[in-house]
């Protein structure tokens, strides 16, 4: 289902897409999106017509995961990206159950990495190659020795606006201005995407805020296959909820995981106050 997905959206043209914004012109939708998701709603509800599904396109205000067996959809993470052509574009199937990510299936189309992973069982690139990449995982050795991906997300102002900018100024100055001076940022536009990037042990840390359970589901269950750990964008809560909305992803390490999560959360610049 996911190749299936890939084909539809390697068949749309980027340049002649049909596009809407949800919320600014930066939170951008397409038909493609829509077609997609109803046919992985679709496909699902034919097989499994008892399970829930929570996906991106059909989501309404008032909607909430919950403590059923959920198919968890975005049918396509990084949708700037794929109005743009720019190729770092992923279908993200998660499933849940009592908000549990169990089963995680994430493929970009333009590269045809295929990731996957089901609890207890590992996590995998294209079904042989076992996460993270690294066969001799090194030690994480604080920030200013990490590659850290964040997102500045389509939320341009308000307090989780604040946040976000003064805590990537707080990462990148220099150790005796107060920073981190962490080796450099990454903003690829997927979430899905960065967090099998963390998995596989190409980035250190990824730390976002304003993206939705639809985003995570899927690399979650990846992630913490490949020995990642998933906590709190804000700090103090190692067990954060799927739909929090604000999460901080690190990689596998021998050591040094729980020592990245305080020095980073110890960045973090006031709270992250959204509704889910």
């Amino acid at each position: 289902m996911a190749r299936r997905a890939g084909e539809m959206i390697l068949a749309a043209n980027p340049s002649t897409i049909t596009s809407g914004s949800k919320k600014n012109s930066s939170d951008l939708v397409t038909e493609t999106d829509q077609a997609v998701e109803k046919m992985v709603s679709t496909t699902l509800k034919e097989k499994y017509p008892d399970y829930e599904f929570l996906g991106e396109e059909t989501y309404q205000p008032g909607m909430h995961l919950t403590s059923a067996p959920t198919f968890v959809v975005d049918p396509i993470d990084g949708t700037v990206n794929f109005v743009h052509g720019h190729p770092y574009v992923s279908i993200s199937l998660g499933f849940t159950n009592n908000k549990k990510p169990l089963v995680g299936v994430v493929f970009n189309p333009f590269t045809s990495a295929l990731y996957t992973a089901i609890h207890g069982q590992g996590a995998y690139l294209n079904g042989t190659t076992r996460l993270p990449l690294k066969q001799s995982l090194e030690p994480l050795n604080g920030l200013s020795n990490a590659l850290v991906a964040v997102e500045w997300g389509s939320d341009r102002s308000g307090v989780n606006w604040d946040v976000k900018c003064k805590t990537f100024q707080k990462l990148g100055e220099p150790k005796d201005k107060g920073g981190a001076m962490v080796h450099s940022m990454r903003s690829l536009g997927s979430a899905a995407l960065n967090l099998c990037a963390v998995a596989s042990g190409t980035l250190d840390v990824y730390w976002e805020a304003g993206c939705w359970a639809w985003d995570v589901a899927a690399g979650w269950v990846i992630l913490e296959e490949a020995g990642g750990l998933m906590v709190d964008g804000n700090p103090g809560d190692w067990n954060p909820a799927v739909d929090a909305r604000k999460y901080l992803a690190v990689r596998a390490a021998p050591e040094g995981q729980k020592e990245m999560v305080e020095e980073m959360w110890g960045m973090v610049q006031g709270r992250f106050e959204y509704e889910h």
